[in-house]
């Protein structure tokens, strides 16, 4: 690759990219709302929010200085992350908090990238994060998940027009925004069939000493708030 080719490249994950029409934004917002309320489509595209809480899980765990064993996704969109430290202290209860903060957050850091006009760094950078996540795989499912994940954001990147782009990239960042809340009520819902306590919500009750209840207002209140400030970024634009 000569310097001209990654010139261009360079410029084209630091440039911005044009506005999409305001239908467009409202459309892939109708859909992404519909698959996360849509039982069938849900349980498939689930496995995207289980990535990004896994995900989050791995990142932060590894930011407070934890040894990061292993992810494991299973294809009841179920996961789990390993890693090694202190079983207690800011570094473990950071990380237990993290997994089901992560894909609103994620979600509202991608409308951040759109309302500045950076859909290439966006597509780009999600791509590369997936590129990461895959060498911290530790089972066949999980390593095909990811891979066909990264390999779709890659060919859309790469291969189709720049509206396509466009499309793609705002339903992803609405699907992140609002299937933030959808998991948080799921988890508050099987606390009540199964009081084995090993949600990360009991973890971070017993590390924090508080209710988990409180642990899972503290989950609505991020899916919520990254789904009113990230929506009106997307809508602004």
């Amino acid at each position: 690759m000569n310097v001209a080719n990654l010139s261009e490249m360079w410029d084209r994950l630091t440039g911005t990219q044009a506005d999409p029409p305001r239908w467009l934004i409202g459309a892939t917002a109708a859909v992404a709302l519909a698959a996360v309320l849509s039982g069938g489509v849900w349980r498939v595209v689930r496995n995207a929010v289980t990535i990004a809480h896994e995900g989050g899980h791995g990142l932060v765990a590894l930011l407070s200085g934890r040894r990061l064993d292993g992810i494991r996704l299973h294809s009841d969109t179920s996961g789990l992350t390993v890693s090694r430290g202190k079983p207690y202290g800011l570094g473990m209860i950071l990380t237990a908090a993290a997994g089901y903060s992560a894909p609103p957050l994620l979600g509202l850091a991608g409308a951040a990238l759109l309302a500045a006009g950076h859909i290439t760094a966006l597509l780009w950078g999600a791509t590369a994060l997936l590129l990461v996540m895959l060498v911290m795989i530790r089972n066949a499912y999980g390593a095909l998940t990811v891979v066909l994940t990264g390999a779709v954001f890659l060919l859309v990147s790469w291969l189709t027009k720049a509206q396509v782009q466009a499309a793609f990239a705002y339903l992803v960042v609405w699907f992140l925004l609002a299937g933030g809340a959808r998991p948080v009520a799921e988890l508050q819902r099987s606390r009540r069939r199964d009081r084995s306590g090993t949600s990360d919500a009991d973890q971070l009750a017993r590390l924090t000493r508080t209710p988990a209840a409180l642990w899972l207002l503290f989950f609505y209140v991020i899916a919520i708030c990254s789904l009113v400030g990230g929506g009106r970024w997307l809508l602004a634009r």
